[in-house]
């Protein structure tokens, strides 16, 4: 395979060992000599701490004490020389007592200016320094101890340098057998890895073309036996539930068809009633009209069948215009236009202008003062779901007579809840009270004229809008609920 896992899996861990190599490589080669001075630096000065210890105690000279100084010098290569005021030699360690009380009165009467100084205090001076014959890089202290005598150190700085490309030398030669072996170790780790793999990546592409007969036979108890295995449960699955599905499908075709048929055949009805009834309803309301202003010569009959056509048209009429809006929400013929508004202004405004015709019945309506709450909807729409709400509250009103109207916020949502005081809805027909023409009450909606078709719009358009709605029934009325998503503010 062009991208193969096997070999993205061996060259991944040989490339991850080949750069940790050259990382350590590359610090060792930078910071090792610098590491290495800093450790004989510090052997350098520890060894001045204890000259300086000695001659405070007296015991510079001593024997012991001479023995140990040769142990510092053969533990940290340093060579010195010890010297009171007086020209006396006090301790030497090292060889070549002669060169080290040269070198003390050269450093201290004729400094040596090609040097490189490390540390300078009042009692001591520390420097690198390129010996002129042998051109050979030494580390120097010089200085007086606190008994007054003076000293001078050195320790070479070549070994150093040797020992870091020794070291630099061997971890090359080490990683890269380190390298070589793990390599193969990879490879073949990677390809035992692997071959599972590809087993599975082989069954799935033979169920791509709806081939379930391959199943994964690996015995292992490790993850890709596990999944070999649920593979083998969906293989088995998927060919159930195609086998499942595509007897469903003859039936789901016969169901659409049928469905499509009923879909044509409501909306043809819809839109010839719509269409047949606008304009002979218009007609009947202008003669009734026409009558009721003196064409009949009886006043009382001429009032009284007037009242009843005019009325009965206005009710006709008013199906019709329900029946248009609700063909338009149902069948998407009408635009919602999604938009920023005020539901607690809107909610206010249009219950303030209802409140005349809840007063004429008697209706208290309550509601309280609340803040801005903007929302996003099509804000004539939401005053088309108050209303309906709002006037089937009205109707259906009874008992002590209240409607009482509260807008809530909850977390991203605004609810509006309209309640009226009365009977509760039945409950084989609060399911289906939002289907078109279906009245729970046929004796009361007839009573105030209603087509039936109020809470199918209402349906319709919170539908459209793809928030959640509802009712809900409680011992002294009924609750009606719809919401809509706010608007989010920083």
């Amino acid at each position: 395979m062009k991208h193969s896992i096997k070999k993205q899996f061996a060259f991944t861990f040989i490339g991850l060992m080949a750069g940790t190599l050259a990382v350590c490589w590359l610090i060792n080669s930078t910071f090792l000599a610098g590491y290495y001075q800093r450790k004989r630096e510090n052997a350098v000065k520890e060894t001045y701490h204890i000259l300086n210890a000695a001659a405070g105690n007296d015991t510079l000279g001593e024997e012991a004490f001479s023995i140990e100084l040769e142990k510092i010098s053969g533990r940290y290569n340093i060579m010195g020389v010890v010297q009171e005021t007086d020209g006396l030699i006090m301790e030497t360690f090292g060889n070549d007592m002669v060169m080290l009380q040269r070198l003390l009165w050269e450093r201290l009467y004729a400094p040596v200016q090609d040097t490189s100084l490390l540390e300078e205090t009042e009692d001591y001076v520390i420097q690198l320094i390129v010996d002129p014959k042998t051109r050979t890089e030494y580390m120097e202290m010089v200085g007086r101890l606190d008994g007054g005598q003076v000293f001078y150190m050195r320790t070479p700085m070549e070994n150093i340098r040797e020992s870091v490309a020794i070291a630099n030398r061997f971890l090359f030669y080490v990683g890269i057998g380190g390298i070589l072996v793990s390599g193969v170790v990879i490879w073949m780790v990677s390809r035992k890895v692997a071959e599972p793999i590809l087993e599975l990546a082989d069954i799935s592409e033979r169920m791509t073309r709806l081939d379930f007969e391959a199943k994964y036979k690996g015995k292992s108890k490790t993850e890709i036996a596990l999944l070999g295995e649920n593979i083998n449960r969906l293989s088995a699955a998927l060919e159930e539930t195609i086998r499942e599905l595509k007897t469903a499908n003859n039936e789901l075709q016969k169901d659409l068809e049928k469905r499509n048929r009923a879909d044509e055949m409501r909306k043809e009805f819809l839109s010839n009633v719509s269409h047949e009834l606008k304009t002979p309803l218009a007609l009947i309301q202008g003669y009734a009209e026409g009558l009721k202003e003196g064409i009949s010569e009886d006043e009382e009959s001429r009032g009284y069948y007037c009242d009843v056509i005019v009325d009965e048209a206005g009710r006709m009429n008013s199906l019709v215009k329900s029946l248009l809006t609700l063909n338009e929400l149902e069948f998407g013929s009408g635009v919602v236009d999604m938009e920023r508004f005020d539901l607690a202004a809107l909610l206010g405004g249009y219950i303030q202008s209802a409140r005349i015709l809840a007063k004429q019945k008697g209706i208290t309506v309550r509601m309280e003062e609340s803040p801005p709450v903007f929302v996003w909807g099509d804000e004539f729409k939401v005053e088309e779901v108050i209303m309906n709400y709002f006037s089937n509250a009205v109707h259906y009103c009874e008992g002590e007579k209240i409607i009482d109207i509260r807008l809530e916020q909850k977390e991203q949502k605004a609810r509006v809840t309209i309640f009226n005081t009365g009977s509760p809805i039945p409950e084989e027909s609060i399911g289906r009270i939002w289907e078109k023409f279906y009245k729970a009450d046929k004796a009361r909606t007839r009573e105030y004229g209603g087509s039936g078709v109020g809470l199918s719009i209402v349906k319709a358009i919170m539908d459209a809008f793809h928030q959640p709605y509802g009712v809900q029934n409680y011992d002294n009325g009924v609750a009606f609920w719809f919401e809509l998503e706010t608007v989010l503010t920083q």
